[in-house]
Protein backbone atom coordinates (compact mmCIF):
# COMPACT_ATOMS: atom_id res chain seq x y z
CA UNK A 1 0.00 0.00 0.00
CA UNK A 2 1.09 3.57 -0.66
CA UNK A 3 -0.23 6.66 1.06
CA UNK A 4 -1.68 9.48 -1.05
CA UNK A 5 -3.53 12.67 -0.23
CA UNK A 6 -6.76 10.75 -0.80
CA UNK A 7 -5.76 7.88 1.49
CA UNK A 8 -4.10 4.49 1.05
CA UNK A 9 -3.94 3.02 -2.45
CA UNK A 10 -2.70 -0.33 -3.72
CA UNK A 11 0.70 -0.17 -5.37
CA UNK A 12 0.64 -0.53 -9.16
CA UNK A 13 2.28 -3.70 -10.42
CA UNK A 14 5.28 -3.13 -12.68
CA UNK A 15 4.41 -3.18 -16.37
CA UNK A 16 4.95 -6.61 -17.87
CA UNK A 17 5.48 -6.86 -21.61
CA UNK A 18 3.05 -9.19 -23.29
CA UNK A 19 4.83 -12.09 -24.96
CA UNK A 20 3.71 -14.94 -27.15
CA UNK A 21 4.45 -18.60 -27.57
CA UNK A 22 4.89 -19.49 -31.23
CA UNK A 23 5.34 -22.81 -33.00
CA UNK A 24 7.37 -22.55 -36.20
CA UNK A 25 7.37 -25.14 -38.96
CA UNK A 26 10.44 -24.25 -41.01
CA UNK A 27 11.62 -25.74 -44.30
CA UNK A 28 15.08 -27.26 -43.78
CA UNK A 29 17.13 -28.28 -46.83
CA UNK A 30 20.89 -28.73 -46.98
CA UNK A 31 21.22 -27.73 -50.66
CA UNK A 32 19.42 -27.80 -54.00
CA UNK A 33 20.28 -31.47 -54.56
CA UNK A 34 19.14 -32.67 -51.13
CA UNK A 35 15.56 -33.46 -50.12
CA UNK A 36 13.98 -31.04 -47.69
CA UNK A 37 11.40 -31.28 -44.94
CA UNK A 38 9.43 -29.15 -42.50
CA UNK A 39 10.89 -29.09 -38.98
CA UNK A 40 8.97 -27.81 -35.94
CA UNK A 41 10.43 -25.45 -33.36
CA UNK A 42 8.82 -23.77 -30.36
CA UNK A 43 9.67 -20.23 -29.29
CA UNK A 44 8.61 -18.77 -25.95
CA UNK A 45 8.65 -15.11 -24.95
CA UNK A 46 8.28 -13.74 -28.47
CA UNK A 47 7.68 -10.00 -28.31
CA UNK A 48 4.92 -8.65 -30.57
CA UNK A 49 7.27 -5.75 -31.36
CA UNK A 50 9.81 -8.05 -32.99
CA UNK A 51 10.03 -8.10 -36.76
CA UNK A 52 9.65 -11.50 -38.38
CA UNK A 53 13.39 -11.62 -39.11
CA UNK A 54 14.23 -10.71 -35.51
CA UNK A 55 12.08 -13.65 -34.46
CA UNK A 56 14.13 -15.88 -36.80
CA UNK A 57 17.29 -14.43 -35.21
CA UNK A 58 15.98 -15.54 -31.80
CA UNK A 59 15.31 -19.01 -33.20
CA UNK A 60 18.84 -19.22 -34.58
CA UNK A 61 20.34 -18.13 -31.26
CA UNK A 62 18.36 -20.89 -29.59
CA UNK A 63 19.53 -23.46 -32.16
CA UNK A 64 23.18 -22.42 -31.82
CA UNK A 65 22.97 -22.70 -28.02
CA UNK A 66 21.60 -26.23 -28.49
CA UNK A 67 24.42 -27.12 -30.87
CA UNK A 68 22.17 -27.28 -33.94
CA UNK A 69 22.59 -25.77 -37.40
CA UNK A 70 20.91 -22.34 -37.63
CA UNK A 71 18.28 -21.63 -40.29
CA UNK A 72 19.72 -19.97 -43.40
CA UNK A 73 17.68 -17.05 -44.73
CA UNK A 74 18.34 -14.00 -46.92
CA UNK A 75 18.44 -10.50 -45.41
CA UNK A 76 20.34 -7.24 -45.65
CA UNK A 77 18.97 -3.75 -44.96
CA UNK A 78 15.90 -4.87 -42.97
CA UNK A 79 14.18 -1.64 -43.99
CA UNK A 80 12.06 -2.92 -46.87
CA UNK A 81 14.38 -1.44 -49.50
CA UNK A 82 17.00 -3.93 -50.66
CA UNK A 83 14.73 -6.82 -51.71
CA UNK A 84 16.94 -9.49 -50.13
CA UNK A 85 14.49 -10.90 -47.60
CA UNK A 86 11.60 -12.99 -48.74
CA UNK A 87 9.91 -16.17 -47.53
CA UNK A 88 6.51 -17.79 -47.81
CA UNK A 89 4.66 -17.33 -44.52
CA UNK A 90 1.63 -19.55 -44.12
CA UNK A 91 1.56 -19.94 -47.88
CA UNK A 92 1.74 -16.21 -48.69
CA UNK A 93 4.70 -14.29 -50.08
CA UNK A 94 6.09 -12.05 -47.31
CA UNK A 95 3.00 -13.04 -45.29
CA UNK A 96 1.01 -10.35 -47.11
CA UNK A 97 -2.77 -10.30 -46.70
CA UNK A 98 -2.96 -12.78 -43.83
CA UNK A 99 -5.07 -10.45 -41.70
CA UNK A 100 -7.80 -7.92 -42.37
CA UNK A 101 -6.39 -4.45 -42.92
CA UNK A 102 -2.88 -5.78 -43.51
CA UNK A 103 -0.74 -3.70 -45.84
CA UNK A 104 1.63 -4.98 -48.51
CA UNK A 105 5.06 -5.26 -46.95
CA UNK A 106 8.36 -7.11 -46.99
CA UNK A 107 9.21 -9.93 -44.60
CA UNK A 108 11.58 -7.69 -42.65
CA UNK A 109 8.81 -5.14 -42.09
CA UNK A 110 6.26 -7.73 -40.96
CA UNK A 111 5.95 -7.68 -37.16
CA UNK A 112 4.95 -10.45 -34.80
CA UNK A 113 1.93 -8.44 -33.62
CA UNK A 114 0.33 -9.70 -36.82
CA UNK A 115 0.15 -13.12 -35.13
CA UNK A 116 -1.53 -14.43 -32.00
CA UNK A 117 -0.27 -16.28 -28.96
CA UNK A 118 -0.22 -20.00 -29.70
CA UNK A 119 -0.10 -19.63 -33.49
CA UNK A 120 1.65 -22.18 -35.69
CA UNK A 121 3.51 -20.49 -38.55
CA UNK A 122 4.76 -22.27 -41.67
CA UNK A 123 7.90 -20.72 -43.17
CA UNK A 124 9.09 -21.83 -46.61
CA UNK A 125 11.41 -20.49 -49.35
CA UNK A 126 10.27 -19.02 -52.66
CA UNK A 127 9.03 -21.86 -54.88
CA UNK A 128 10.15 -21.55 -58.51
CA UNK A 129 12.32 -23.54 -60.90
CA UNK A 130 14.27 -20.38 -61.66
CA UNK A 131 14.91 -19.82 -57.91
CA UNK A 132 16.76 -22.98 -56.79
CA UNK A 133 17.21 -23.42 -53.06
CA UNK A 134 20.71 -22.64 -51.78
CA UNK A 135 19.97 -23.75 -48.23
CA UNK A 136 16.85 -23.77 -46.07
CA UNK A 137 15.01 -20.48 -46.81
CA UNK A 138 17.74 -18.93 -48.98
CA UNK A 139 17.27 -19.15 -52.75
CA UNK A 140 19.37 -18.20 -55.78
CA UNK A 141 17.75 -15.18 -57.49
CA UNK A 142 20.54 -14.43 -59.95
CA UNK A 143 18.06 -15.09 -62.77
CA UNK A 144 16.75 -11.57 -62.08
CA UNK A 145 20.26 -10.17 -62.52
CA UNK A 146 20.59 -11.85 -65.89
CA UNK A 147 17.25 -10.43 -67.05
CA UNK A 148 18.45 -6.92 -66.17
CA UNK A 149 21.80 -7.55 -67.87
CA UNK A 150 19.91 -8.43 -71.05
CA UNK A 151 18.52 -4.91 -71.43
CA UNK A 152 17.85 -3.02 -68.22
CA UNK A 153 20.17 -0.13 -69.01
CA UNK A 154 20.42 3.08 -71.07
CA UNK A 155 23.16 4.66 -73.20
CA UNK A 156 24.84 7.47 -71.30
CA UNK A 157 27.23 9.67 -73.33
CA UNK A 158 30.36 10.67 -71.49
CA UNK A 159 31.08 14.31 -70.82
CA UNK A 160 29.12 17.09 -69.17
CA UNK A 161 25.73 16.10 -67.80
CA UNK A 162 22.82 17.78 -69.57
CA UNK A 163 20.74 20.42 -67.83
CA UNK A 164 18.12 18.67 -65.72
CA UNK A 165 15.25 20.67 -67.25
CA UNK A 166 16.47 20.40 -70.84
CA UNK A 167 14.20 17.41 -71.58
CA UNK A 168 10.68 17.89 -70.23
CA UNK A 169 8.87 14.70 -69.13
CA UNK A 170 5.05 14.67 -68.90
CA UNK A 171 3.88 14.42 -65.28
CA UNK A 172 1.85 11.25 -65.92
CA UNK A 173 4.81 9.50 -67.54
CA UNK A 174 7.13 10.57 -64.73
CA UNK A 175 4.72 9.30 -62.06
CA UNK A 176 4.25 5.95 -63.80
CA UNK A 177 7.99 5.58 -64.31
CA UNK A 178 8.68 6.26 -60.64
CA UNK A 179 5.97 3.79 -59.59
CA UNK A 180 7.55 1.06 -61.73
CA UNK A 181 11.04 1.95 -60.48
CA UNK A 182 10.03 1.13 -56.89
CA UNK A 183 10.49 -2.58 -57.73
CA UNK A 184 13.11 -3.99 -55.33
CA UNK A 185 13.51 -7.34 -57.09
CA UNK A 186 12.52 -9.41 -54.07
CA UNK A 187 10.81 -12.13 -56.14
CA UNK A 188 7.48 -12.12 -54.32
CA UNK A 189 5.69 -11.80 -57.67
CA UNK A 190 7.28 -15.06 -58.84
CA UNK A 191 6.60 -16.87 -55.57
CA UNK A 192 2.95 -15.81 -55.50
CA UNK A 193 2.22 -16.62 -59.15
CA UNK A 194 0.81 -20.13 -59.79
CA UNK A 195 2.88 -20.16 -62.99
CA UNK A 196 6.04 -18.82 -61.29
CA UNK A 197 6.06 -16.00 -63.85
CA UNK A 198 8.45 -13.06 -63.53
CA UNK A 199 6.40 -10.86 -65.84
CA UNK A 200 5.69 -8.17 -63.22
CA UNK A 201 9.39 -7.84 -62.41
CA UNK A 202 10.44 -7.68 -66.06
CA UNK A 203 7.60 -5.29 -66.89
CA UNK A 204 8.62 -2.94 -64.07
CA UNK A 205 12.20 -2.80 -65.34
CA UNK A 206 11.10 -2.31 -68.96
CA UNK A 207 8.44 0.27 -68.11
CA UNK A 208 10.42 2.60 -65.86
CA UNK A 209 13.04 3.07 -68.60
CA UNK A 210 10.67 2.99 -71.57
CA UNK A 211 8.55 5.85 -70.25
CA UNK A 212 11.47 8.26 -70.02
CA UNK A 213 13.30 10.03 -72.87
CA UNK A 214 16.64 8.56 -71.77
CA UNK A 215 15.32 5.04 -72.36
CA UNK A 216 14.16 5.49 -75.94
CA UNK A 217 17.32 4.51 -77.93
CA UNK A 218 17.26 0.90 -76.64
CA UNK A 219 13.51 0.64 -76.16
CA UNK A 220 12.80 -2.04 -78.78
CA UNK A 221 15.93 -4.09 -78.16
CA UNK A 222 15.41 -3.83 -74.41
CA UNK A 223 11.97 -5.40 -74.31
CA UNK A 224 12.65 -8.25 -76.74
CA UNK A 225 15.95 -9.19 -75.06
CA UNK A 226 14.64 -9.03 -71.50
CA UNK A 227 11.55 -11.09 -72.33
CA UNK A 228 13.72 -13.63 -74.18
CA UNK A 229 16.08 -13.92 -71.21
CA UNK A 230 13.11 -14.33 -68.89
CA UNK A 231 11.99 -17.32 -70.94
CA UNK A 232 15.50 -18.80 -70.98
CA UNK A 233 15.62 -18.69 -67.18
CA UNK A 234 12.63 -21.01 -66.93
CA UNK A 235 10.02 -18.63 -65.55
CA UNK A 236 6.40 -19.48 -66.37
CA UNK A 237 4.09 -17.58 -68.66
CA UNK A 238 1.76 -14.81 -67.48
CA UNK A 239 -1.97 -15.60 -67.50
CA UNK A 240 -3.10 -12.36 -65.80
CA UNK A 241 -4.17 -13.98 -62.52
CA UNK A 242 -3.02 -10.93 -60.54
CA UNK A 243 -1.38 -12.64 -57.56
CA UNK A 244 1.89 -10.91 -58.47
CA UNK A 245 0.56 -7.41 -57.92
CA UNK A 246 -1.32 -8.46 -54.77
CA UNK A 247 1.89 -9.87 -53.24
CA UNK A 248 4.20 -7.07 -54.40
CA UNK A 249 5.40 -5.15 -51.32
CA UNK A 250 5.58 -1.97 -53.42
CA UNK A 251 2.11 -2.43 -54.92
CA UNK A 252 3.28 -2.32 -58.54
CA UNK A 253 0.26 -2.42 -60.82
CA UNK A 254 -0.42 -4.98 -63.52
CA UNK A 255 -0.67 -2.02 -65.89
CA UNK A 256 3.09 -2.35 -66.23
CA UNK A 257 2.54 -5.78 -67.84
CA UNK A 258 0.17 -4.17 -70.34
CA UNK A 259 2.86 -1.62 -71.19
CA UNK A 260 5.45 -4.37 -71.64
CA UNK A 261 3.12 -6.27 -74.01
CA UNK A 262 2.47 -3.06 -75.95
CA UNK A 263 6.20 -2.41 -76.29
CA UNK A 264 6.94 -6.02 -77.18
CA UNK A 265 4.38 -6.16 -79.99
CA UNK A 266 5.58 -2.82 -81.36
CA UNK A 267 9.20 -3.93 -81.26
CA UNK A 268 8.50 -7.22 -83.02
CA UNK A 269 6.51 -5.45 -85.73
CA UNK A 270 9.42 -3.07 -86.19
CA UNK A 271 11.72 -6.04 -86.79
CA UNK A 272 13.52 -6.21 -83.44
CA UNK A 273 14.69 -9.70 -82.54
CA UNK A 274 16.38 -11.01 -79.38
CA UNK A 275 20.10 -11.63 -79.31
CA UNK A 276 21.00 -15.27 -79.76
Amino acid sequence: MTMTEDGPRAATAPHEERTMRITLRVWRQENAASPGKMVSYRLDDVSPDMSFLEMLDVLNEQLIMEGQDPVAFDHDCREGICGMCGVMINGRAHGNGMHDGAVQTTTCQLHMRSFKDGDTIDVEPWRATAFPVIKDLAVDRRAFDRIIQAGGYISVPTGTAPEAHATPVPKKDADNAFDAATCIGCGACVAACPNASSMLFTAAKVTHLGLLPQGQPERDDRVVNMVAQQDREGFGGCTNIGECSAACPKGISMETISRLNHDLLGALRAGARPKS
